[in-house]
């Protein structure tokens, strides 16, 4: 895929950036439902925060800023980790006025293909399998959709997958959700073919190497488990065997399923900050050897414990466990 021309100014090539007031890191942090703290560690991890600042004022968000937030903040709902979430966002267009002779009248939605009744998502520069899959996704056609995930499951493996095919047919759902107010039932067929694919492609996997599981769970609030199952995948690529115990996963239970299959490590996605208990690991017992912790999703805000360790991308937390249950 390739990223929409810009201007030497960073805008889109055709178009101008839609002007509007800044808004201060609270009143942007009210819009999103986040934290002002989430948008500090966006900004100062990932890079995605206000594109100007001047000396002695406070930082404000510019609309073009805004957009690139809400692009980040619904692609780490969907469960795409943070770091994968901001380089889509950092790559996404804003919304941009009408330039001269265009013919687009204000307040049409700029994600929609011209002509089309809403019934399609725009991707830009996307390749064939991309524009693919979200055609069947828009038809709510599960098991076209489940077949070009699996296919590109096999041929390119997870990671691939998940990066170049996914992450971009997820941005343009979101968008198009965004400017028309539909899509939910597109969010959700599209979801359960990935599903689909990753419990069926590929059935003939390599026996895992390491006698001690890897745990997969969600906070005791976390609903989103396409993460979880997603990871366990790439995992099972690398010869990990892994057990995937869902969301909504109270201390108590992950607790005792550590005792029953001494794991090697557990890894807790999270991706609301308000849905983090308190200390979440209070619980986990202590096994001989000890069982690595790491935790990955936006929601992990405050400070951890020094043996816990955080990752910001799916890559990162296959190498992490992936050394944890074969090191």
């Amino acid at each position: 895929m390739t990223e929409p021309e810009r201007t030497a100014g960073g805008a889109p090539a055709e178009g101008r950036v839609l002007a509007g007031p800044t808004l201060t890191v609270a009143a942007v942090a009210r819009r999103l439902g986040v934290a002002p703290a989430t948008l500090r560690t966006w900004d100062r991890r990932y890079g995605v925060g206000p594109s100007e600042h001047s000396a002695g004022s406070h930082r404000r968000y510019s609309p073009a800023d805004v957009h690139r937030l809400e692009v980040m903040r619904r692609l780490t709902l969907d469960g795409v980790t943070p770091a994968e979430a901001a380089r889509v966002a950092l790559t996404t267009a804003p919304p941009s006025l009408p330039t001269p002779g265009d013919g687009r009248a204000l307040g049409e939605g700029t994600h929609e293909a011209r002509g089309s009744g809403g019934r399609v998502v725009a991707l830009p520069g996307a390749d064939p399998a991309v524009r693919g899959l979200a055609r069947a996704a828009m038809a709510l056609d599960s098991p076209a959709a489940a077949r070009i995930v699996r296919e590109h499951l096999d041929r390119f493996g997870t990671s691939w997958t998940w990066d170049q095919l996914l992450v971009p047919v997820l941005v343009g759902v979101g968008d198009r959700w965004e400017s028309t107010g539909t899509g939910v039932d597109v969010e959700h067929v599209l979801s359960e073919a990935v599903l689909s694919a990753l419990h069926s492609a590929g059935a003939e996997r390599p026996t895992p190497v390491n006698p001690r599981p890897v745990l997969l769970a969600g906070t005791p609030s976390e609903q989103h488990t396409l993460p979880l199952h997603v990871l366990a995948r790439a995992l099972g690529e690398r010869r990990v065997g892994s057990r995937v115990l869902g969301a909504r996963v109270p201390a108590e239970a992950l607790a005792d399923a550590v005792r029953r299959s001494g794991a090697c490590a557990v890894f807790l996605w999270a991706h609301r900050y308000e849905e983090v208990p308190p200390d979440p690991f209070g619980h986990v017992p202590v096994t001989r050897p000890a069982a690595t912790i790491v935790v990955g999703g936006p929601g992990w805000q405050q400070p951890l414990p020094d043996a816990v360790c955080q990752v910001d991308s799916l890559s990162e937390a296959v190498e992490v466990l992936t050394r944890s249950a074969l090191g």
